[in-house]
């Protein structure tokens, strides 16, 4: 959930450092800092509490030449913010410092033996066990140092490390935590995420569990945990660099959001051949696929709200039993799966950490399992037996928008894919539902045309301690995702039910302080969403309506109606999702938020 960064070369580090560490600000995170060596035999260590902005103010004046160094933004586990906790973290001896994200997870124990030893440690964190294992271990080879510290480490780690005796390298390694490497010929980078390294070279190795590399001024070694050298399989990003900049937008959410109609169309283009639907990564054979009885589908938070827009689809068109989980519970439970299941796995990083436990568990019960990422060369895609990847190309603002929307166009992509091979839908049936698919676009930029009336509904909200969002089938789905989107950005309470269960207890919570958000779309539910929508005027409730234009009977009841282009109930969640995600950015910044970095979260969630 933190950033790592690191550069060696022929430059001045500090600039690079800090620049790279301001690309991993979308990461979230709470304090960072960089070390160098000094010049004198030690390291120069520079933490600051806050945006990265106070530790360039911090940098800018001070006499920092060296060419080498590691830099990192941390999101809090052990210990509170604090420029005592931040990374990097120093040995004893002051010659050693270290950068870490994941979690060590006996790092209790190792810092008692550690401390009988004779060594003092100053933070409250457990990264600082690693530079101290270092310090231990060193012996003139600080490549050696790491392969016997990791080799001590329960947990996930992403670890860079520098030694002030070698004042022109970097060692790194890791395990279940992302780490990328790569040079341009003259100076070799490391960093968790390819962004912090696109300015530098498009050519990159991303490392793999118990893999330890060694940077120097334009090379970079692999070496496995024996300490051999491996060939290293190397990646090409192909990325948009200027997706990293607003490009005129007042923020990266709004940006992002406008962003969609082009992401669902390069997310659906090229998958219809023939009048067949075509996923050439899925590598499962017609046997397999007419093997599969159920299929699980994990994620965590937005990806998994992707998920249950994935069960409505399969279970309709497909006909096989669909079942969604937390990827987080999804390994506790001993799940029932066997080689006859298809689990998908959604991640917008492909990182994420209870997801990939989650497919590792999956996988070892001899299920095919089958992911849905953003991100090439991730560690989803080399643990799983396919991928389909979401065109949404980088996403820098926290809260998903533009790759929920192409994650549920991918899922819906491999709905349509199974019902035809089942042969539960026949080639004419396909083709139809895969034009409509194709002409959300254009219904995305018709929304996003006139947002009078998002703004309007918005004024509705900002004020109130707690809101609820209410719609049925498809739009439920809809709903828990736009009120996670009012919660992770505005700091507004909100809940979502399918509208049905209000009755059943939440009816109890309104009154005219709480708005309630009503998604009733052209949809067979319809009727009884309106009979909902009545009982919550009744309760003196105010309700924002998400409806299809020409929908007068939702406009003579409703405080605030936002339209949407009539569209068929299953892509809704496409359409109806575009107003709440505008909805959520408005009221936040009515109440004086950062919608792009929402406090206590990160963008990607490394660790468990």
């Amino acid at each position: 959930m933190c950033g790592i960064v690191g550069y060696v070369g022929n430059n001045q580090a500090k600039g690079i450092l800090v620049g790279g560490l301001r690309q991993l600000e979308y990461r979230g995170y709470d304090s960072a800092g960089i070390a160098v060596p000094d010049g004198a035999g030690g390291l120069e260590v520079v933490c600051r509490v806050g945006k990265v902005q106070a530790l360039a103010e911090a940098v800018e004046g001070m006499e920092l030449p060296a060419s080498c160094g590691i830099g990192h933004t941390r999101w809090a586990t052990h210990g509170k913010p604090s420029e005592t906790n931040a990374h990097p973290h120093k040995d004893c001896s002051g010659k050693v410092a270290v950068v870490h994200n994941g979690i060590i997870e006996n790092y209790a124990a190792l810092r008692d033996e550690l401390r009988a030893q004779g060594h003092e440690f100053v933070s409250e964190t457990d990264t600082e066990t690693v530079a101290h294992l270092l310090e231990r271990y060193y012996e003139g080879d600080l490549a050696a140092a790491m392969r016997k510290t990791v080799a001590q480490l329960q947990g996930a780690y992403g670890i860079a490390a520098i030694h002030a005796d070698h004042p022109q390298q970097i060692v790194v390694s890791r395990k279940d935590s992302p780490i990328v490497v790569g040079t341009d010929g003259s100076s070799s980078l490391v960093a968790s995420d390819m962004v912090a390294v696109m300015d530098y070279t498009r050519d990159v190795v991303f490392l793999e569990d118990g893999q330890l590399a060694v940077l120097t001024p334009g090379s970079v070694e692999v070496q496995d945990a024996a300490g051999r050298a491996v060939e290293p399989q190397l990646t090409h990003i192909d990325w948009d660099t200027e997706a990293a900049e607003r490009a005129g937008y007042p923020d990266f959410m709004l940006k992002e959001i406008h962003e969609q109609p082009r992401v669902v169309r390069d997310t659906v283009s090229g998958h219809l051949k023939d009048n067949k639907i075509v996923l050439e990564d899925l590598n499962l054979s017609q046997e397999d696929i007419e093997a599969i009885d159920q299929v699980y589908i994990i994620g965590c938070g937005t990806s998994y709200h992707a998920g249950l827009v994935a069960r409505e689809l399969i279970e309709a068109w497909a006909r096989i039993p669909t079942r969604v989980e937390v990827a987080s519970e999804f390994r506790y439970r001993n799940p029932i799966v066997t080689p006859s299941t298809l689990v998908i796995a959604l991640s917008q990083s492909g990182e994420t950490a209870d997801t990939l436990a989650a497919v590792r568990l999956a996988r070892s019960k001899g299920a095919k399992v089958f992911a849905v990422t953003n991100v090439m060369g991730s560690r989803i895609t080399r643990e799983s037996d396919g991928t389909l990847y979401v065109k949404a190309n980088m996403e820098i603002s926290v809260a998903a928008t533009k790759s929920f929307l192409a994650q549920i166009a991918c899922v819906t992509l491999i709905a349509l894919f199974l019902a035809q091979r089942k042969g539960r839908l026949n080639s004419r049936q396909v083709v139809s539902l895969f034009h409509e698919l194709r002409a959300t676009p254009a219904q995305i930029e018709y929304i996003l045309s006139d947002t009078s009336a998002i703004e309007e509904a918005a004024e509705l909200l900002k004020d109130c301690h707690s809101a609820m969002y209410v719609g049925r089938g498809i739009n439920a789905t809809t709903c828990y995702e736009g009120a996670l989107k009012l919660k992770e950005i505005s700091y507004l309470h909100a809940e979502a039910y399918a509208a049905g269960e209000l009755k059943h207890g939440p009816i109890a919570l309104l009154d005219p302080s709480v708005p309630v958000v009503a998604v009733v779309t052209e949809s067979p539910t319809r009727m009884q969403t309106l009979s909902n929508v009545q009982e919550i005027l009744a309760r003196g409730a105010k309700v924002i309506a998400i409806a299809t234009e020409g929908d007068e009977d939702v406009r003579e009841i409703a405080d605030c109606v936002i339209y949407i282009p009539p569209v068929r109930d299953c892509f809704s969640a496409i359409t109806a999702s575009v107003p709440l995600q505008l909805l959520a950015r408005s009221v936040a910044l009515k109440r004086g938020c950062d919608v792009d970095h929402p406090r206590n979260l990160a963008k990607s969630v490394t660790v468990e």
